[in-house]
């Protein structure tokens, strides 16, 4: 098909931006959308492909020993509870109070980013408090995941170093996990409702693993050289986003 060879290299490169800082939905979705998928099979194609790149980073950032998995087990659990949460409230409530928020709130974490030189870099709290602050994390982004969902990943590892105070690149590994069992339970939801267009999902799942295995590399190499400058970018996308939004445009 003559759209694979226009979504297949943006695929991967949402996969590479994603398994480095997450957020990489903000381009693939995009795509997906772009050339014409219906929403619904826009969604699950997006979801099906990135489940995979996930899987991929996952493989990696495990290898490399970069996962805390007390903090990224308890996430996991509230972060699915959250999740259902958040779709419930979505039903109830319009997203464009979060977009006000998110107007203010990226830009101001984009600036706490470069303004503090100590970002990303390790300070352990007691375990008490991590276990404490890696559910209430798990539940607010798993909340916020179900509501409106583009940077989670992001916003997983921002709190994971900045508030539970992982080292950058074990903050990026965890988030990978915590996504990767979000995105599964989604996955199997568009699966049994028949949103997925195998013939264009699977050559864009391939993408996205190549694109996983590669962005993996580079922040596992790269560290927090390569993370915080991905990160920022993502943050610009989500910040774009959001304005597109709140005019009708996206």
């Amino acid at each position: 098909m003559s759209i694979l060879w226009i979504l297949c290299p943006i695929i991967a490169i949402g996969a590479i931006v994603d398994s480095i800082a997450g957020g990489g939905g903000l381009i693939t979705l995009t795509a997906y959308v772009a050339v014409g998928l219906p929403p619904q099979v826009a969604l699950g194609n997006n979801k099906f492909a990135s489940t995979s790149g996930t899987t991929m980073a996952c493989y990696r950032y495990i290898r490399s020993g970069q996962i805390d998995w007390k903090v990224g087990a308890i996430a996991v659990v509230m972060s699915l509870l959250g999740s259902a949460l958040g779709s419930y409230l979505a039903t109830i409530f319009a997203d464009k109070y979060l977009h006000y928020l998110l107007v203010f709130l990226v830009p101001a974490i984009a600036v706490f980013m470069m303004v503090k030189p100590d970002f990303g870099q390790a300070k352990p709290m007691g375990n008490k408090l991590a276990v404490f602050f890696s559910a209430l994390s798990g539940l607010i982004i798993g909340a916020y995941d179900g509501f409106f969902g583009p940077g989670t990943g992001m916003f997983l590892t921002i709190i994971f170093t900045s508030v539970i105070g992982l080292d950058l690149l074990k903050a990026c590994g965890t988030a990978k996990v915590v996504n990767l069992a979000s995105n599964v339970a989604a996955l199997a939801t568009f699966m049994r409702f028949g949103n997925i267009d195998y013939a264009i999902a699977i050559p864009c799942a391939l993408s996205a693993i190549i694109g996983g295995y590669i962005g993996s590399g580079l922040a596992i190499r790269g560290g927090a050289k390569v993370v915080k400058p991905v990160m920022l970018f993502v943050l610009s996308l989500l910040l774009l986003k959001v304005l597109l939004g709140m005019i009708g445009i996206y």
